[in-house]
């Protein structure tokens, strides 16, 4: 028999609801990688099984990832002409990605323990904007002088501002879309993984590169 602790007692705890709560957190760490329902036992899984949980999100996010190959095509001329605007491009995608993962994550768990509701969402929306705001202005800061090394004053102000727009959509991205998704009666978990990912590498894609082409051809 086990034991949960409490401020004051402490509860026995069964082996079957131990069972259920691991079952449970097995899912959800599933889930938050985009492999559908519980694969079982990891060490005696075939190679079969483990095939179909993961193959249906992982070909769907491939055709998800064309619309960031399709941003960088409409923007060619741009690249072409400044290509120091590459090197800044994964450090600004994955930005946004780590920003949005961070915001799923805790809105994922948030909705789980009931900490938050559908009616909460405004309310969170506004504090999100506010927290990721001020993130994105100190990530610009720390990228701004590696922008004046790279491509001078003009390139700076590109990457810096594409930096805090990006981890602004990113970070708003990944707090609305759990809600979403409840909302539909859908699992949260989803959004958490490499599915908000792929949204917010086609946002950051397109912000970048579209803040670029206006500033040069200024």
């Amino acid at each position: 028999m086990h034991y949960q602790n409490d401020k004051n007692t402490r509860q026995p705890v069964s082996q079957e609801a131990l069972d259920a709560m691991r079952r449970e957190a097995t899912e959800d760490f599933h889930k938050g990688a985009s492999i559908t329902n519980h694969v079982g036992n990891l060490r005696d899984a075939t190679l079969g099984l483990l095939y179909r949980k993961r193959v249906l999100w992982l070909v769907l996010l491939v055709f998800g990832n064309l619309f960031s190959g399709a941003g960088i095509a409409v923007f060619e001329e741009t690249i072409a002409a400044h290509i120091a605007l590459v090197f800044f491009l994964p450090l600004l995608v994955d930005s946004g990605g780590n920003a949005d993962a961070q915001s799923a994550t805790l809105m994922v768990r948030g909705l789980a323990t009931g900490e938050v509701a559908m009616r909460d969402w405004w309310r969170m929306l506004g504090r999100e904007f506010g927290v990721a705001l001020a993130l994105g202005c100190t990530m610009a800061v720390a990228v701004a002088s590696l922008g004046v090394l790279r491509g001078g004053l003009q390139i700076a102000l590109i990457v810096a501002s594409s930096m805090v727009i990006i981890v602004l959509v990113g970070s708003l991205i990944g707090m609305s879309l759990p809600f979403l998704l409840s909302r539909f009666r859908l699992d949260p978990a989803t959004a958490s993984g490499p599915l908000i990912t792929s949204i917010a590498d086609a946002a950051g894609v397109l912000v970048y590169f579209g803040i670029a082409t206006h500033v040069l051809d200024i």
